[in-house]
């Protein structure tokens, strides 16, 4: 095929070869936004126990009050920028962010923790349900 046979072949194409850049793209999208990784209960569990693994909880107070990891520290999404110095010693420690179902609240938080030096910021895949669901240790106050 010549180079006028490419040359033509992307012109009459062109609205095929956006569209398979751009579905590309949105598939991959998850994957290269996640800058953080995510990790289920049983890499959780291994983290807190061997590599003594914070586990941050950024709940609202009344969903930690109702159930939490035990040995967790609390501070909800909105108030961690004001309260990051009570972190700094973690700094090096992995962090296992948790959220209700997931990284939604928790995603934003471990942007915040990474932006200020935290090198092993993970959020637990399925939050504190999954936590739950998998019959772990759970504290009620």
């Amino acid at each position: 095929m010549s180079s006028f046979g490419v040359s033509s072949f992307v012109q009459n194409n062109i609205a095929l070869i956006v569209a398979a850049v751009a579905s590309g793209i949105l598939l991959l999208w998850p994957v290269i936004s996640r800058r953080g990784k995510e990790v289920d209960t049983m890499a959780a569990v291994q983290l807190i126990n061997y590599k003594e693994a914070l586990v941050l909880d950024v709940r609202e107070g009344s969903e930690y009050a109702s159930g939490h990891v035990p040995n967790s520290k609390h501070i909800p999404a909105d108030k961690l920028e004001q309260r990051l110095q009570e972190l700094d010693k973690f700094k090096d420690k992995p962090v296992i962010l948790i959220h209700r179902s997931g990284a939604n609240t928790s995603g934003k938080a471990g942007s915040l923790l990474r932006n200020q030096g935290f090198q092993h910021v993970h959020n637990l895949a399925g939050g504190f349900d999954s936590w739950q669901q998998a019959n772990l240790p759970v504290i009620k106050k």
